[in-house]
């Protein structure tokens, strides 16, 4: 029977890995307060790009999408949506 592993941070070698990484940011928190944040505008600005790159998967994610689609089939599914949205808004009177 094959076991199931657990995640790294519940292991002893991981919990005491989070007691040393809390202790050292309550320590810098404490002790150089003033240092850190003078540069928290900048490490905001660098994050931007992070998460862009990190939850949006980079550049070039969106055009391969719509490419295998003709056009032809995207104006008719908008016809579709526009004509299942006229017959809707006809039905609940505004």
């Amino acid at each position: 029977m094959a076991s199931k592993q657990g995640s790294f941070w519940f292991t002893p070698k991981g919990l005491a890995s989070l007691g040393l990484i809390g202790a050292a940011s309550y320590f810098l928190l404490i002790e150089h307060r003033q240092h850190l944040f003078q540069w928290l505008p900048f490490l905001i600005l660098a994050l931007c790009p992070l998460m862009h790159v990190f939850m949006h998967g980079g550049h070039g994610g969106h055009e391969h999408q719509d490419a295998h689609m003709p056009e032809e089939s995207e104006d008719k599914a908008y016809r579709r949506g526009y004509e299942a949205g006229k017959k809707d808004s006809g039905q609940h009177p505004h």
